[in-house]
């Protein structure tokens, strides 16, 4: 979860690392975590698109193969929201052959980015901004969203509609991928779920108990903190998808932290993020 708590947990990890550090440190992370680019990567077009969905205009980044027309992928971002490192996240995965839409979660309440440099959800004063913006989205509010993006997505003339979509979440965007997979049934048929939240829940709509609504192979990728806290998740979640007969690829990363796999995180694992995009890719073969 993106709260407190986890972020205490990341306080312990980095032992001596003090948020009052973060803003120099982030900066250099940025400098330094240039993701590395595919073998045989494929030449990339982006463009800023802005999409119309039944609540206003959301703004969010498309990217893809110059040449051809590709499976597309539909990216959920951290509550960081969309920036520099889920761009470049994009490009990277448009350059392995997938027309890419990356999405302001919050666009009903700000356009991206709405971060400073510096400035991380561990702050206070940035809780307290993001916190209320979460408060739309709603499981009926992503479902529309996840429905309008799709439109827009299969309208391109880079995406193969005939070919499977696919969907990935981080943090908060965890979730979403589920929300996605129902909301587009039969249109999504691969999707990864990164450091997700709260993907187990009491509630009658929660994402795990969607499962057997959704189709085609997903890997959840889980933090060792995050596992820490309620380790009775990925068993829930491994029997909710064996249960439905959706191939699922669970696994607790270890000496990774909640947050882990965008390069501007504070916590970001290296080596467990290219384990964790390689699994990705795994996955969206299947497309």
């Amino acid at each position: 979860m993106c709260d407190e708590t986890t972020a205490a947990d990341n306080d312990r990890h980095l032992a001596g690392f003090s948020r009052r550090d973060f803003g120099v440190a982030a900066a250099a992370a940025g400098a330094m975590a240039l993701l590395p680019i595919p073998a045989n990567a494929a030449a990339v077009t982006g463009r800023d698109v802005t999409i119309r969905t039944p609540d206003g205009i959301a703004d969010a980044y498309f990217v893809a193969p110059t040449h051809g027309r590709h499976p597309a992928v539909l990216v959920w971002p951290d509550i960081m929201g969309l920036r520099p490192a889920f761009r470049q996240m994009a490009d990277r995965l448009a350059q392995s052959g997938f027309a890419v839409l990356t999405v302001n979660q919050f666009y009903r309440s700000t356009k991206a980015p709405f971060l400073k440099p510096g400035q991380s959800f561990d702050q206070p004063e940035v809780r307290a901004m993001i916190m209320p913006w979460r408060e739309p989205l709603t499981p009926a509010a992503i479902t529309a969203d996840a429905k309008a993006f799709g439109t827009f997505l299969d309208a391109q003339p880079e995406v193969d509609a005939k070919r499977g979509m696919g969907s990935t979440g981080y943090c908060m965007g965890g979730p979403f991928v589920f929300r996605t997979a129902t909301a587009l049934p039969g249109r999504v048929r691969a999707g990864g779920s990164f450091h997700g939240a709260a993907l187990v829940t009491d509630a009658a709509d929660s994402p795990h108990r969607l499962v057997p609504q959704m189709q085609g192979r997903y890997l959840i990728a889980i933090a060792e903190n995050d596992d820490a806290r309620a380790p009775t998740d990925k068993d829930a979640l491994r029997t909710a998808f064996a249960a439905a007969k959706v191939p699922a690829e669970i696994e607790v990363y270890a000496g990774a932290m909640h947050g882990w796999c965008p390069p501007d995180s504070r916590v970001y694992n290296a080596a467990q993020a290219q384990r964790a995009w390689d699994r990705l890719l795994a996955t969206l073969a299947i497309l």
